[in-house]
């Protein structure tokens, strides 16, 4: 057996057939030591790739704990749990003095204002042509009445207009421009505007736009529209620009306030773009930071400044302290990860003999482990505050996927190495791995085996309560106390629970990929494969009832005797029932369905019969294929007579070719006595006679294989006591034993004797002898 060193004692198989030497097998009596465990890996062509796989998880491992240990891995806003100082002195920027003179500049920048050309242009092709257009006018009754509104005319203002006219044009036009040129220096707003432009900001000054020129004035030129004193301000504006008091200056005055209305308006956008400007022009404010000055205590609630201190304090270190000390850290981060490594890679190749057999599942289980260590630095180091979560829930659900994928005991041994590197990386103590350890043996012991979608809701709802007392818990004892601290530390444990619930839906999500990537099968698949509603098991029921039966009975037997060992049952019974599927193609030629009449292997011959016999492995293979049944399934039906010899028709073929013999040697001789040894030359090869394999490769199948044996032999004892059951299932044991059928699976002699008891158990329940009672008349005379 696999997993056991043999002695120097020697068995037969059976009887010498055709000269050759008795075969012998060893019997492994004691279990090998690591050293030779060790020993014999080191010659396996599969190590080299392994030991490749296992450098580039170092690496790579190594790579993400560096980068991990030197980022800032704390928020703002939140209780710190140490004190952290300055190694050495440096000149680090002062943000706050930085912040705040760069919003002094933003504050200083002059706001933008936009000129509305439109009523410029009006006020002045208005003013400059309104002489011309009352020139005419014999009287203020000759001129329309909007006009007598629009610029407020009298008797007087129109012969002083009219005056104007018959006059030098020139001279009025000037008046028109310098009042219009004067009015955009003095920029007319509403309230709100007005406000705003009074009182935000530093800057005296304001920035008018006017088409592609731009001017400052000062804000105290800035005319609020809404302001009784308005009439003052245009009368002072014409005024300057050469109207004498009178009736023109009316006129002009008159002429804005008949459809005053804002002549600029806040133009945000480009104020905004002038403020980013002219902070972007501040230089940085640095400020000297001595060695030993502490950057934030253990129970300060960490400021932005303290975060950009921080930050600049580890830039600071790494390029300025001496190298040895850089490369000291790193060389000794690198050395954790390499003796976590090993201690995976240890395990691994000890105790999991399903990934180190396999190089794609060695590089999967790598994969596995450097994605959610990946996970893990890459989420805290995006949000400090979620590492209730992200330092703990990706190694609890890479142990979910091998709990899944192989065992609680990988699962177990992977989920804690994979804390430490957890912890090691985003410099954790020992409360976080207590955490990780908690969630992920909550997630083992409830994944022993998964029968529905409700196994995993229930695993996910046990990981997040776990996972949140335990946060809680660990912050309780380590963190200050205080207000803030019990607040953080309830928020972290609600995340925590949410992260275990995410942990289960996700599972559940992918189960159907991870049982396709990593060739596994989970119990909700065997649940579904049990069903006897498949189309396969129907199918099988239809074709060959006898055959059906026989894998219920063998389903039962083997399933009892898998507890036993504590193999997997539930897989044991599902390969049993599909085990035979094979027979289904051509079920008259055995016996389980046969009902009387001729046996169609009495019309073959011994070779004809082996190729049917032999041939219900291949055609099962072949349903299982087109019915996409599991590679762990499909293994009990090519293994479930492994390499046995069919010793019916190997007698029968040795008889055959005896007799043949015997009458070519008589009708060469005459009479031939029948007591001398066949010759070999007619004694057909015993390995001819057996089936192709491969022999049982799981406990399930070695299992599956010898309940199928016990049942087909006990069903044939006419009287099936329990003593002879037990005979029967010692010698068929001790037979397969020998023939090497368990060579290649880790079953041990002290599983094969549960076996056996079990089987022998099952069996005799099954085939139990009936009470023989007395006849009718016997009783009477009894009585008599």
């Amino acid at each position: 057996m696999a997993g056991e060193r043999s002695k120097t004692s020697m068995f037969s198989t059976g009887r010498r057939t055709g000269g050759a030497a008795p075969r012998r097998v060893n019997i492994r009596l004691r279990e090998e030591s690591l050293l030779e465990k060790a020993f014999d890996l080191a010659q396996s062509p599969r190590v080299a790739w392994s030991v490749v796989i296992l450098a580039g998880f170092i690496i790579l491992g190594t790579l993400l704990v560096v980068w991990a240990r030197e980022r800032p891995l704390v928020a703002v806003g939140r209780v710190m749990n140490s004190t952290r100082l300055v190694r050495l002195t440096m000149s680090a920027e002062d943000r706050a003095l930085t912040d705040a003179a760069r919003e002094a500049a933003r504050q200083r920048t002059p706001r933008t204002y936009v000129a509305d050309p439109t009523f410029f242009d009006e006020l002045r092709n208005s003013l400059d042509s309104l002489p011309r257009a009352l020139a005419s006018a014999k009287s203020l009754s000759d001129v329309d009445p909007r006009l007598r509104d629009q610029y407020g005319l009298t008797e007087a203002s129109l012969a002083a207009l009219q005056a104007e006219g018959a006059g030098e044009a020139r001279r009025w036009s000037e008046l028109v421009n310098s009042f219009v040129t004067l009015l955009q220096a003095r920029p007319l707003l509403d309230e709100q505007t007005f406000q705003r432009a009074t009182t935000e900001g530093l800057s005296p000054t304001v920035k008018l736009v006017i088409g592609k020129q731009d001017r400052g004035i000062m804000r105290s030129d800035v005319i609020n529209i809404e302001d009784p004193r308005l009439s003052q301000a245009l009368d002072s504006i014409a005024r300057d620009a050469g109207f004498a008091a009178g009736p023109l200056r009316q006129v002009v005055v008159g002429r804005v306030l008949s459809s005053v209305r804002p002549t600029y308006r806040f133009d945000e956008a480009q104020t905004t773009s002038d403020q980013n400007t002219a902070a972007a022009e501040v230089t940085p404010k640095y400020r000297i930071n001595p060695e030993g000055q502490p950057i934030f205590r253990r129970g300060d609630v960490l400021t932005a400044t303290a975060l950009d201190l921080y930050s600049a304090e580890i830039s600071h270190f790494i390029q300025n302290a001496p190298a040895w000390q850089v490369w000291l850290r790193r060389a000794s981060l690198g050395a954790a990860v390499l003796a976590i490594a090993a201690a995976l890679g240890g395990y691994t190749a000890l105790f999991a003999p399903r990934i180190r057999r396999n190089p794609a599942r060695v590089a999967g289980a790598a994969g596995i482990l450097l994605g959610t260590l990946a996970a893990a630095v890459f989420g805290s180091a995006a949000d400090p505050t979620l590492m209730a979560v992200t330092a703990v829930c990706p190694t609890v659900f890479a142990a979910v996927i091998f709990a899944v994928t192989y065992d609680q005991r990988v699962a177990l041994a992977f989920g804690t190495l994979h804390g430490v590197l957890v912890c090691v990386a985003l410099d954790q103590g020992v409360g976080t791995f207590a955490t990780i350890v908690t969630g992920v043996g909550v997630a083992v012991w409830n994944l022993k085996e998964i029968r529905g979608r409700d196994d995993l809701f229930r695993t996910g709802l046990y990981v997040g309560l776990s996972l949140a007392l335990a946060t809680a818990l660990v912050g309780f004892i380590d963190r200050p106390i205080n207000d803030q601290v019990l607040k953080e530390t309830l928020v972290d444990a609600l995340f925590a629970a949410a992260g275990g619930l995410v942990i289960g839906g996700v599972t559940l999500f992918i189960l159907p990929a991870i049982e396709r990537w990593f060739d596994v099968v989970t119990g909700m698949t065997l649940i579904e494969l049990r069903d006897s509603k498949h189309p396969l098991l129907r199918e099988l029921l239809q074709r060959a009832p006898g055959t059906y039966n026989h894998s219920l009975t063998v389903a039962s037997i083997a399933e009892a005797a898998a507890d036993a060992i504590g193999a997997n049952g539930l897989l044991t019974y599902v390969g049993a029932l599909y085990h035979d599927v094979g027979k289904m193609n051509k079920p008259e030629y055995f016996v389980e369905n046969q009902r009387g009449g001729v046996n169609k292997h009495d019309k073959l011959t011994p070779a004809m019969s082996l190729l049917v016999i032999v041939g219900h492995v291949k055609d099962g293979m072949e349903l299982a294929r087109e019915f996409g049944l599991p590679r762990q399934i499909q293994h009990f039906i090519e293994s479930h007579h492994g390499t046995t010899l069919v010793e019916y028709f190997f007698q029968r073929a040795q008889e055959q070719a005896l007799a043949q013999a015997r009458r070519e040697k008589a009708g060469e001789e005459g009479e031939v006595d029948d007591a001398l040894p066949p010759d070999p030359a007619y004694v057909p090869d015993e390995f001819e006679y057996r089936y192709p394999g491969p022999k049982p490769r799981t406990r399930e199948a070695a299992i599956v294989m010898l309940s199928d044996a016990i049942e087909s032999t006990t069903r044939t004892l006419a009287e099936p006591t329990p003593a002879r059951i037990e005979t029967v299932v010692g010698t068929l044991a001790n037979r397969r034993l020998l023939d090497g059928q368990f060579d290649e699976c880790d079953i041990t002699l002290k599983d094969l004797a549960r076996i056996t008891e079990s089987i022998a158990k099952s069996v005799t329940s099954f085939y139990h002898g009936r009470v023989m009672y007395k006849s009718t008349s016997d009783m009477t005379k009894a009585r008599a």
